[in-house]
């Protein structure tokens, strides 16, 4: 028999997903928008299907302010397994090189994370979603093809060793290799994969990602995640009415923006897509909220403490009703 035509809806909000290992974060977010029956969906930040943990998805109007999400500092939890090099640089790839891994101490696994933290030049991965020529790098290392990536300017706030204890103790079993269990924070564009590989070379050994966990995105620093089988579980004996419950509102997510409030005429004008004097601040993009502190969407500030309108939500939009009223 034919599974039932999902038959979509409108829906706003943002969804804290607990990203399963083996799915993308396409599959991932086709899921949960299917799940939920949302019209509109996206995600912020891609996952590698090796990776689990923290994949906010935008239902909705959410979608709007899900740009600014990409860019927002986030941390994760891996295990390096020192000794191989894969060419995807993490478990899921082929392995390119083996190599001994040497006596290591504490200080030089130290000194070579140092190294890595701060205002560092990157090479992302072959195997990635970066485009080149409207395609993806993956595709074309898929096929054999040669390709160059250029290193780039990245953020990395914090790159701190958690445990190396089966490379002190050199209790291994069945000839496996030592793994090192690291800390991150980053910013926007940093491949944690590339990280790795980088700290392997430092150790002289080579490295690749055995294990990958996203903790947390800002602005959500201590999150409540949802795994795909509690949210269908949900669904099964609760109901929608209670899987609508597990989506924060939007305003949730645009605390990564500094703020403004308007009054309700001039929530209206905005609405028109008409600027307001000011002076407001700071210079840039705010989050626009009305007098009760409702999103209404993006701004932006400009020099002289104007206020103009860049993506606003639909109900903020005129349609000759008050600007905080919903339809």
């Amino acid at each position: 028999m034919r599974r039932p035509r999902t038959v979509f809806r409108g829906l706003d909000g943002i969804l804290l997903l607990d990203k399963p290992q083996g799915l993308s974060s396409n599959q991932a977010l086709q899921r949960v928008r299917h799940l939920f029956r949302a019209e509109k969906g996206g995600h912020t930040g891609s996952l590698d299907p090796l990776a689990t943990g923290l994949l906010p998805v935008c239902f909705g109007e959410a979608t709007k302010i899900a740009g600014g999400l990409l860019g927002a500092r986030k941390a994760y939890e891996t295990v390096a397994r020192l000794g191989i090099t894969t060419d995807t640089d993490d478990a899921e790839g082929q392995p390119l090189r083996e190599r001994p891994v040497p006596a290591l101490s504490i200080d030089q696994i130290d000194t070579a994370l140092r190294k890595l933290t701060g205002r560092i030049r990157q090479r992302p991965p072959i195997y990635s979603a970066l485009k080149r020529g409207g395609e993806p790098l993956y595709a074309k290392a898929r096929r054999g093809e040669a390709i160059e990536v250029e290193e780039r300017d990245i953020e990395v706030h914090a790159f701190d060793l958690l445990n190396a204890a089966d490379l002190l103790d050199g209790q291994l079993e069945n000839g496996a290799s030592p793994t090192l269990r690291l800390h991150i924070e980053c910013g926007s564009g940093t491949y944690v994969r590339s990280l790795v590989r980088d700290l392997g070379e430092l150790l002289g050994c080579g490295a690749h990602v055995a294990e990958l966990r996203r903790l947390w995105v800002d602005p959500f620093r201590e999150p409540r995640m949802w795994t795909l089988p509690a949210l269908e579980d949900l669904r099964e004996h609760a109901g929608e009415r209670v899987l609508e419950a597990c989506l924060l509102p939007v305003e949730a997510g645009m605390a990564s923006w500094p703020s403004v409030r308007v009054s309700e005429v001039q929530a209206q004008r905005l609405g028109r897509g008409q600027g307001l004097r000011g002076p407001y601040r700071p210079a840039g993009q705010v989050a626009v909220l009305d007098e009760h502190g409702r999103g209404l969407g993006l701004g932006e500030v400009d020099g002289d403490g104007g206020l103009r309108p860049s993506r606003l939500f639909r109900w903020a939009v005129a349609t000759g009703k008050p600007a905080g009223a919903t339809g």
